[in-house]
């Protein structure tokens, strides 16, 4: 039987198919297709399973990370959302946290409001924050205001009551009343997707929930009717932003947590790879068609957080801790108004996308100079799938960049490249040395279609020894897609002195968030043998505003003490330093179900020595200022054995993306297929 992990990008849709018998990998990319991504999904699982010799009976699983509920945030594209709250509550969307998003630059504003003030009604309801009812829920006005939103159009309607985290009640009921008046519209209730205190972040999280509901309800039944007009007739599982997977019934309960859903299975994926072999501590650095998104990986595990933003918005789910950039294989080279030249973060995408693609494009982009400096084959892309277009690609660098700054082609493409990796190397001192890791201790995991054309550079910059690029590197995120595991996060807020007297109080809590888990691992048709609970606590010292996250692998067993002296630990890490004279404070429990899904193991790839014909030829390639331009060997990786070692300077291309050894560098392909890069010598200018 096969397994098909799919992550449909800004640029392309990439897949990877695996034999659960032989673990043999298959890998395979087309273009997106942004008018309708299910299009290129239909047309990539069919030219898999067609060159494969792949019978439609045969496939057991797909799974799917998707950036459309991201991109329907950041164009703010979501569909017209009204909201019900409760009384005096009706401009705390617009007042937020009183931040600027940047200190000292008034240019930068906030986004719009998600929700225009007029659809913002408040209903006489009160709950306080025990749970207690103040004042009965007003039945007649959620009525009249849902009557309104139906003649006004509003397509989502999003229900946030006060301390409805405490007591559902007022909700569920507001709940039922509007799909009475409205039964086609979606409605999304903060004390479903968030029940957590906070009522800002709670509120911002359930409106964005309800704003991309109805569209990706639409994208999701065009993925199911293209998968059955395969002849797939098993439901798909969607990645979310945990890295886990669920139903496409959760996923139109729950859009918001797809946030960062194909970004998510690629940290998972190089997460597992890492564990494989012996490589713990991971910079994973996903260079795409319109972004770069990095993480770490510490000691075999990824980073989670529970509060992010999207686009401006706060968005307050657990999931992987990736900080995203603009920058990206699309992301078009300009000029300021001063004439200094800038890269991203708008992209050229999909179509248009870079001029070197031949699709239209009029901008240069990181791609074209990538092109011009012949680090990319000037020929053709994919295998040879994708003519390259190379003349076009050097006369806009040339037209955009070199004559305005009186620069060489050379020069020009190069400060491009320069100017990328910079901006990429200060998103990986974000996550690491500012937050006091030590990034001589760890190596970059580089993959997506770009990363591994940008990795050495970015790694010398940041001080980074060793680059790891697994194999067809384009496709990691569909890869990682296939290692994750079925799961979903439940939480209750607590907000109470952590104690010993307290603690039959915290496992009762947990109990009857194992019961919530139990059942939706009921409704993914998990088998009891294959589930398991994570069990975390977020507390902080009283006096605190944040709190930080304390793992227990078993609250029963391990009790209070454990409990306060992991709290220090995890202090210690965050802040660098404890208090031991002041209170604890439980904020949240945590529990993530986790349902066990069959994974092909990682196959060995055969040694032997270096074939002659794994070399392709030779060509010219631009190495900076330094080095200038080098006959450079190139290779196809497909036939690199197990154990062979190169020297740079090299060009190693494969179907998903191309890996640079710079001059002085060495690489070795490890047990797994693994590329190794060791750095040595310097490609800066």
């Amino acid at each position: 039987m096969y397994r098909i992990g799919i992550d449909v990008g800004g640029t392309f849709t990439d897949f990877t198919m695996v034999d659960e018998q032989a673990g043999a990998v298959h890998f395979h990319k087309v273009p997106s297709t942004p008018h309708d991504p299910s299009e290129a999904i239909q047309q990539g699982i069919a030219d898999l399973l067609r060159t494969h010799g792949v019978a439609v009976r045969d496939v057991s699983h797909i799974g799917h990370g998707t950036t459309v509920a991201t991109n329907l945030i950041i164009e703010r594209k979501g569909a017209r959302v009204g909201l019900l709250t409760t009384r005096g509550f009706r401009d705390v969307l617009e007042i937020g946290r009183q931040t600027r998003p940047h200190l000292y630059d008034y240019s930068v504003g906030k986004p719009p409001v998600a929700v225009p003030r007029q659809w913002r009604i408040e209903i006489d309801e009160r709950i306080d924050n025990t749970g207690a009812v103040l004042r009965d829920l007003d039945e007649g006005q959620v009525r009249a205001a849902a009557q309104a939103f139906g003649a006004a159009g509003i397509e989502a309607v999003t229900i946030c009551f006060l301390h409805s985290y405490r007591n559902a009640a007022h909700e569920r009921r507001a709940a039922e009343i509007v799909r009475q008046v409205l039964p086609e519209v979606f409605v999304s209730l903060s004390s479903e997707v968030l029940p957590e205190f906070r009522e800002y972040e709670r509120l911002s999280t359930t409106v964005l929930n309800a704003a991309v509901g109805p569209r990706m309800e639409r994208y999701l039944q065009r993925f199911l009717q293209r998968t059955r007009e395969l002849g797939i007739d098993h439901e798909p599982h969607t990645v979310h932003s945990n890295g886990g997977l669920m139903s496409i019934a959760s996923v139109r309960q729950y859009p918001v947590r797809t946030c960062l859903s194909g970004p998510a299975a690629g940290v998972i994926g190089a997460a597992a790879v890492g564990r494989a072999i012996g490589s713990l501590n991971l910079v994973t650095f996903d260079v795409g068609g319109t972004s770069t998104d990095v993480s770490l990986v510490c000691d075999g595990q990824p980073l989670f957080t529970s509060h992010r933003q999207v686009a401006g918005y706060p968005v307050k789910t657990p999931m992987v801790d990736i900080h995203v950039i603009g920058a990206g294989g699309g992301s078009i080279a300009w000029l300021d108004d001063a004439g200094a030249l800038k890269v991203g973060p708008h992209s050229a995408g999909a179509v248009p996308g870079p001029v070197g693609y031949g699709r239209g494009g009029t901008e240069p982009t990181i791609t074209d100079a990538q092109i011009v400096l012949q680090r990319l084959n000037p020929v053709a892309l994919l295998k040879g799938r994708m003519a390259v277009h190379a003349q076009a690609a050097r006369a806009v660098i040339e037209a955009r960049v070199a004559r305005p700054l009186n620069l060489t082609l050379e020069e020009a493409a190069q400060g491009i490249l320069r100017i990328a990796a910079a901006n990429m190397s200060r998103a990986i001192r974000a996550v690491s040395t500012e937050r006091g890791h030590d990034l001589a201790e760890f190596a970059l995991y580089a993959y997506g279609g770009a990363g591994p054309l940008h990795a050495v550079e970015v790694a010398e910059e940041c001080g980074i020894p060793l680059v790891i690029v697994p194999q067809e590197p384009g496709t990691m995120c569909a890869r990682g897609i296939l290692l994750g595991d079925i799961s979903f996060d439940f939480v209750r807020s607590e907000i109470a002195p952590a104690s010993e007297p307290g603690w039959p109080h915290v496992a009762a809590i947990f109990a009857q968030l194992e019961q919530q888990a139990q059942a939706w691992l009921d409704g993914e048709g998990v088998a009891p043998a294959l589930r398991s609970c994570r069990y975390a606590i977020d507390a902080r010292y009283e006096g605190q505003n944040f709190e930080v996250q304390v793992p227990l692998e078993d609250f029963r067993a391990q009790g209070f003490a454990l409990f306060i002296e992991r709290f220090r630990q995890a202090h210690q890490r965050e802040y660098g330093y404890v208090v031991d004279d002041r209170r604890v404070q439980i904020i949240n429990c945590r529990l993530q179900a986790v349902g066990r899904v069959a994974k092909a193991p990682l196959a060995p790839r055969p040694a032997g020595e270096l074939p002659a014909d794994a070399r392709l030829g030779e060509r010219r390639a631009y190495f900076g200022a330094r080095h200038g331009w080098r006959d450079t060997p190139v290779y196809d990786r497909d036939l690199l054995p197990a154990g062979a070692c190169l020297r740079g300077p090299a060009l190693i291309e494969e179907m998903s993306s191309t890996t640079v050894v710079g001059p002085g560098h060495s690489v070795a392909v490890d047990a797994y297929g693994n590329l190794l890069i060791r750095l040595q010598g310097d490609l800066h200018d």
